[in-house]
């Protein structure tokens, strides 16, 4: 293990994965561990009570496609407290660490004890835990949108200007504000009587959805869903409180179309979205979403449509974007960053 030790006269000396910092009126220590199972308890209580966690940093959801990823994610602790959580995973032979790769967003999850300073300090440190315990050669960083902060938490920002961090990546998302959300602009309404033959339904019978949500997508994309049906059942059974499905049934109960929609503190994330021809047809999307964002989840911040991107977000999907703004849905970036070890 390395060390590092800053005094007030700069001097530096290399003797373990600590850093000690000293002032003129204290010493602080910073300690850098490798995540293993046995601390699944400890990293899923701090996501809780963090600045800018979400239930996705969980263990428990992260781990669920773990056969895919290795995982390679570090616990910060500041004078033996936990103060910041780093997920992450190997790619590239384990040449780049990406935090997270099986997530939209990553970046150091931190708790109110974090400061400007702890933050370059603890970049400092983490960088030289990949350099010296791993072959790693650069770290892809996805921040996290301000929009998921539960306290103000743009510390790591700083620290990747600091560091001469490359920003590789920019996505755009479009975000409802629900306080004030704007007016539907060039929406269908469903008239009296075809609303009266139509049902929002708010279950767990993915199956229907999954359905209609496939066939959707292999014809107009020729993709299939990130998540296989079995996967986002199993996700549903842990996070039943997180994880919400709403669907669109007519008077004979089948689907015509739907969303799911992840949880988290104060944002509502549209996860899925799908429709059958007649339920295009019809629109009923601007029925269910009028429902959502009027009245069942009305009293949260935020409402994010998610990316519209492709090709690192080089490439606006122009009609995707039309539609999400159509409902009044504004931008928010994802960006991510490129650090040379």
């Amino acid at each position: 293990m390395i060390a590092i030790v800053f005094t007030s006269q700069s001097f530096k000396k290399r003797v373990g994965f600590y850093i000690f910092v000293e002032t003129n009126r204290y010493y602080m220590s910073i300690e850098v561990v490798r995540y293993d199972e046995s601390r699944k308890e400890q990293w899923d209580a701090f996501v809780r009570v963090s600045r800018n966690g979400t239930f996705l940093f969980k263990r428990n959801y992260m781990d669920y496609h773990c056969d895919r990823f290795v995982d390679c994610s570090l616990m910060i602790f500041n004078d033996g407290n936990l103060c910041a959580l780093f997920p992450a995973t190997f790619h590239e032979d384990r040449l780049s660490v990406v935090s997270h790769g099986g997530l939209t967003y990553g970046s150091f999850i931190v708790d109110v004890t974090v400061t400007s300073a702890l933050m370059l300090q603890v970049f400092s440190l983490v960088f030289e835990y990949y350099r010296k315990e791993t072959v790693a050669k650069k770290i892809i960083y996805k921040t996290i949108p301000y929009i998921y902060h539960q306290y103000p938490a743009e510390e790591d920002l700083y620290a990747l200007f600091r560091c001469n961090a490359t920003l590789v990546e920019r996505k755009i998302s479009s975000t409802i504000k629900l306080s004030e959300p704007l007016p539907f602009k060039g929406r269908r309404k469903l008239t009296a009587a075809m609303k009266s033959r139509l049902r929002i339904v708010e279950d767990d019978n993915f199956a229907a959805f999954w359905e209609v949500l496939t066939k959707r997508l292999v014809n107009k994309y020729e993709v299939l869903p990130v998540h296989t049906l079995s996967e986002i059942e199993l996700l549903y059974s842990r996070f039943p409180e997180n994880i919400k499905l709403f669907r669109v049934t007519d008077s004979s109960g089948a689907t015509l179309g739907g969303v799911v929609m992840y949880i988290m503190k104060n944002v509502v994330h549209t996860q899925y979205t799908g429709t059958t021809d007649e339920g295009r047809r019809i629109g009923v999307l601007d029925y269910l979403y009028a429902y959502l964002i009027k009245e069942r989840f009305s009293s949260f911040e935020y409402l994010d449509f998610g990316i519209s991107t492709e090709q690192d977000g080089r490439v606006l999907n122009e009609g995707l974007i039309a539609q999400k703004e159509g409902f009044g849905g504004r931008g928010v970036v994802y960006d991510t960053y490129e650090i040379c070890l």
